[in-house]
């Protein structure tokens, strides 16, 4: 790709680089993994931009393409995972936000650590505020399997963080 056409791609990936910060958490607890994640979806994006024909919105693309890359690197990196817990590191958008919100999502964070790769998906498409559908669509199964999925998903979050004694 030209360095004009380089532009563009830097311009969504800065704009949506949020998205890439999330799913990293998602798959990653240790912050250098989650950097490393990081910088291998950015790449696989860069790799697969050229593909992009624009049937779909960017940041719909752009999901489809994470979440594969992370499944993929998650899968490769298990085995090195160490279980530590995950306390620190957490990118906090707003310095304002109160210690116990802080601590709330530190133990999603570290719940959603237990769940297998494609529940992880799931789980941050949800909290993406996407819907069953398009929750579907970037997944490649259907509306009604991604809604049972998800169900699934939640209970089983709940109860580990019932398990875990977390508390919200």
């Amino acid at each position: 790709m030209s360095g004009a056409a380089a532009q563009p791609f830097l311009e969504l990936i800065n704009t949506n680089k949020g998205i890439i910060h999330k799913v990293a958490k998602m798959y990653m607890d240790k912050a250098e993994d989650q950097e490393d994640l990081f910088q291998e979806i950015v790449m696989q994006l860069w790799k697969a931009y050229p593909s992009f024909k624009g049937n779909s919105k960017f940041t719909t693309w752009m999901y489809r393409v994470a979440l594969n890359t992370a499944i993929v690197f998650f899968k490769k990196e298990n085995k090195k995972i160490d279980k530590t817990t995950l306390t620190e590191h957490i990118d906090i958008a707003d310095v304002n936000e109160s210690d116990d919100k802080e601590e709330k999502l530190a133990y999603l964070y570290k719940a959603v650590q237990e769940l297998n790769s494609i529940e992880k998906a799931l789980i941050f498409l949800f909290l993406e505020d996407q819907s069953h559908k398009e929750i579907a669509q970037n997944l490649g199964i259907s509306e009604i399997n991604a809604r049972v999925k998800l169900n699934r998903t939640k209970e089983k979050l709940q109860s580990i963080i019932k398990k875990n004694g977390y508390e919200f």
